[in-house]
């Protein structure tokens, strides 16, 4: 059988009245006492209820309210309307490129910053793509005016003559190959006028004349005048590149020859030193015709070359070209009977003064003749050219034929220097001189007499002198006063002597 429940107040007295009656009689309270406790119980016990009844409805009124429904407020409801609407739109534009006037402010702004981002990694993308490319452009004009013509020259060379000519290159550095550095050159060249060059004399007094004979002497047609490849290998193979002090540099292409060969410091830029092809290269080569290049200059080949860089004052090389001559020049006959170049070249130092000293040999199986009979001619060159101070640059060239024959002239020597213009407070000003004679050759001493287009007998030779003074207005442009002497223009007996007054005014970019 179930025991009633016994209330918690009830329960609470009980043990109370336990506990007095526990107490040992000698110490047990009075009856007014345990009355007065009992009391004090029961006031306390009906606060704690009191308390409890108080929480268990602050309880029940929470729980009630978590419950309950929270209805939202009209403005909050619009609010959230309008942020969901702001939101469907911005979605909305920025699913298109284009930006409209009539979308949100902040898609807008959003593919703004896109645009200008995509800009800057754009242009940061072409200027690393730049790296190491170099480009320039230039403008040489040359007028000159003779006091004098030579035998057999054509008509209208006793006039004074004008020309121009306009280069413009690129260089491309292609990315390397291990440590091999490679690179691409381009050179476009364009022009009018012959200059003065139709006189009969060995040498040509204006080497910067450019013009294109298939075309009209009104048009000015651009022709691609360089394209060639060239890769820079460290050696030995598989070396450290930053340690190495040997290379081997591999060209092939379209290629001006006189880019790799008989360079000189002092005398090898038409455009800004000498003006007579005599004194830009080796005579043989160039106004003699051995370099045997097609009408514009240029001729397709290969060059190899071995750099040993182990003392860096005193560098040395050597080069071995094969370039296509006569008509191997435009693409015909090449493998037939090329041009062959082989140059040995040094660099010494003379008082501290740097000096360069290269001597060459070659050999050109299609070589033109005066008498228009197509020969094999070969030969060799010195090229030097040496620092005196701080000033002066002193150069010299020798060339001789081995085997000459229908040559002109056998052999040239032409000596000169330019000085700075640090003396005179012009340091950007420069004053060239040189002296050139160019050796008649046996074959056409003997064959001038009875040829119809000569008919005299042939002297000794050809005596040129140019003297020009480059005067520098800025950095970009420069004015160059020139004056030519040449002294029995094609060897002819008793001619009068050819003095050539000339300006030459170059722009660079």
């Amino acid at each position: 059988m179930r025991r009633p429940a016994v209330p918690a107040r009830t329960r609470s007295l009980v043990l109370a009245c336990a506990a007095l009656l526990a107490v040992p009689a000698w110490a047990a309270p009075s009856q007014e006492e345990l009355l007065q406790l009992l009391t004090k119980l029961s006031q306390r016990l009906d606060q704690l209820e009191k308390r409890n009844s108080e929480l268990e409805k602050q309880l029940q009124s929470q729980q009630a309210r978590a419950a309950a429904p929270v209805a939202p407020s009209p403005a909050l409801e619009q609010r959230v309307q309008q942020l969901e609407q702001a939101q469907v739109k911005i979605d909305k534009g920025l699913e298109s490129e284009s930006i409209s006037e009539n979308e949100p402010e902040l898609t807008s702004r959003l593919k703004a910053v896109e645009y200008q981002s995509l800009n800057t990694l754009k242009a940061a993308r072409v200027i690393e793509s730049l790296d190491g490319v170099t480009a320039g452009i230039s403008l040489t004009t040359v007028a000159q005016h003779p006091n004098g013509t030579a035998v057999n020259s054509p008509a209208g060379t006793e006039n004074g003559q004008l020309n121009y000519r306009a280069d413009a290159f690129v260089t491309l550095p292609l990315p390397k190959v291990g440590d091999t550095e490679s690179r691409i050159f381009a050179q476009f060249r364009m022009g009018q006028g012959s200059g003065l060059n139709g006189m009969t004399s060995y040498s040509k007094p204006n080497a910067s004349a450019f013009r294109v004979l298939s075309a009209q002497p009104d048009d000015s047609v651009a022709v691609l005048g360089q394209a060639w490849y060239q890769a820079s290998i460290p050696l030995p193979f598989g070396g450290f590149q930053p340690h190495s002090r040997e290379k081997l540099e591999i060209n092939f292409g379209k290629m001006d020859p006189f880019v790799f060969f008989d360079q000189n410091a002092a005398a090898n830029d038409e455009t800004r030193q000498f003006l007579n092809t005599v004194f830009v290269h080796n005579a043989l080569l160039d106004a003699g015709g051995d370099i045997g290049v097609d009408a514009n200059g240029f001729s397709p080949g290969f060059r190899v070359s071995y750099l040993n860089n182990r003392s860096k004052s005193e560098a040395w090389r050597l080069s071995l070209g094969v370039f296509g001559a006569g008509r191997g020049a435009n693409y015909q006959q090449f493998f037939s009977a090329p041009l062959v170049l082989a140059q040995a070249e040094t660099q010494l130092r003379w008082d501290g003064n740097p000096g360069n000293y290269r001597l060459y040999y070659w050999q050109n199986g299609q070589a033109a003749g005066y008498d228009s009979v197509t020969r094999t001619r070969s030969g060799w060159g010195l090229s030097l050219d040496q620092r005196v101070g701080d000033a002066t640059t002193l150069f010299g060239r020798y060339s001789q034929h081995i085997v000459g024959g229908g040559a002109r002239f056998s052999s040239a020597l032409t000596l000169g220097g330019e000085l700075a213009g640090y003396g005179w407070g012009r340091a950007g000003d420069s004053v060239g001189l040189a002296l050139g004679w160019l050796k008649t050759s046996s074959d056409f001493a003997r064959d001038a007499i009875t040829t119809t287009d000569y008919g005299f007998a042939a002297g000794n030779g050809e005596q040129v002198v140019e003297l020009y003074y480059r005067f520098r207005i800025n950095k970009q442009f420069e004015l160059s006063p020139d004056f030519q002497y040449i002294g029995q223009p094609g060897a002819a007996p008793g001619a009068s002597p050819i003095a050539l007054i000339g300006l030459r005014a170059q722009l660079t970019f």
